[in-house]
């Protein structure tokens, strides 16, 4: 068997170039194959961390899914806000370690305006309980202080210091201004990949300010209050569109939600972030779903190369089939050669596109964790990938069969005969 392999090798060698394109054919869709898996699993990973160590989320009562949408992911709106009275109740649970105040409803240019507190820079966490980290600047402290995500920055191009007006809504286009009471840029945060990077965030006092003189979406007529004036009036929340709440111990989750949801003076809802999160995920599962099967027939595409590789050489090498025939080759044998090089061609494709994904990640790693927020681990093949890889090799072997096959029904005589 030793010899076989040996002799596979040294023909392989005699047509080395086209074995080499057959190889880095084989090795980009293997590369391809495994890059999609492991960047499929670490996006799921990075979307069910959106928001990481955050016990529960709480809203008026919808269904898991919207609030999770708007609290999260800034996408629709609350049908209804918590009272500012029952979010001191649950802050005054004995069992809430902290918690975070999410004021929605304005925008600016487009994106969302978060009102918040200090808090919210400190405990919120995205990925692998990685925390907020400003690029520039600091979290707000004045009245009229915002800072921006990532994204805001860059596609505005604002940068400290520049005056921003929001936006009454939370449409696209608004023609409602809180252009009495401008804002500040005082910190731009770094890159995270998440709806934060889309996110303005300024205070729960300051959403209070811009509207102490209107009501109902429009402003109050012969009413004005300017941007001084409302410094020195009482700006304590009214009510708040969402909370985040993290608890002393994650025993205590399921009380706490408890004690939120049959929460007496308004309905109000409370739910694991984790468990809304892979519902959402299963809904646009598709996507990925779809992009490994492209990636599957990227790989079949290249084992057809190889089998047209072949088959082409082994017209050609007929002659050579029919000689070792007559030194006393057998037909297994003439099958072992042809299928040997079926598999030093997968195997050589499978190790060089190993050898490729991990070049790319090396050089990818920092630019997809920036831009995208998702991180791709360099770490050895996890047993998902080692299945895809098995499956790659033994495809290998099944379609080198059929030109083994065919060189196995040679015959001496047809490999010396004359072919017009």
């Amino acid at each position: 068997m030793m010899a076989i392999l040996s002799l596979a090798w040294k023909s392989l060698w005699n047509r080395r170039f086209t074995a080499l394109l057959t190889v880095l054919s084989i090795a980009l869709s293997v590369t391809l194959l495994v890059g999609v898996e492991r960047l499929r699993t670490e996006a799921r990973a990075s979307f069910t961390n959106t928001l990481s160590d955050t016990d529960l989320i709480v809203g008026a009562r919808s269904g898991p899914v919207q609030l999770l949408l708007y609290a999260v992911f800034r996408m629709g709106d609350a049908t209804n806000n918590i009272s500012w009275s029952s979010y001191q109740d649950i802050v005054a649970h004995p069992q809430v370690a902290w918690t975070v105040p999410l004021s929605l409803g304005d925008s600016h240019r487009g994106f969302r305006v978060l009102g918040t507190s200090l808090a919210y820079f400190e405990h919120y966490r995205y990925g692998r309980n990685r925390p907020l980290v400003m690029a520039d600047g600091q979290p707000f402290s004045d009245l009229y202080d915002a800072v921006l995500g990532a994204e805001v920055a860059d596609a505005l191009g604002y940068q400290l210091g520049d005056a921003i007006i929001i936006a009454h809504g939370a449409g696209q286009v608004s023609f409602a201004m809180h252009d009495d009471k401008p804002f500040r840029v005082v910190g731009i945060l770094a890159r995270t990949g998440t709806p934060v990077d889309r996110t303005v965030h300024v205070s729960l006092e300051a959403i209070e300010a811009i509207h102490i003189d209107w009501h109902s979406g429009a402003p109050l007529p012969g009413l004005s209050v300017s941007a001084d004036q409302a410094r020195t009036m009482d700006l304590t929340p009214q009510a708040i569109t969402a909370a985040l709440v993290g608890l002393d111990s994650k025993v205590a989750t399921f009380r706490v939600q408890r004690f939120i949801n049959d929460y007496p003076q308004e309905p109000l809802l409370a739910i694991l972030p984790g468990v809304a999160l892979s519902q959402l995920w299963n809904l646009i599962a598709v996507a990925e779903n779809a992009l490994l099967i492209v990636s599957a027939f990227v790989v079949v595409v290249g084992l057809f190369g190889m089998l047209t590789a072949l088959l082409t050489s082994l017209n050609e090498r007929r002659r050579e089939m029919a000689i070792l025939r007559s030194v006393g080759a057998r037909p297994w044998h003439v099958f072992a050669l042809i299928i040997g090089e079926a598999g030093f061609l997968t195997l050589l494709g499978v190790v060089a596109g190993l050898a490729l994904l991990y070049l790319v990640l090396i050089l990818a790693q920092p630019v997809i964790a920036s831009r995208f927020g998702i991180f791709v681990p360099i770490h050895a093949p996890t047993s998902g990938e080692w299945r895809l890889l098995s499956a790659v090799i033994t495809a290998g072997f099944a379609v080198g069969s059929l030109p083994s096959y065919r060189a196995y029904r040679l015959s001496l005589a047809d490999g010396l005969s004359v072919r017009l």
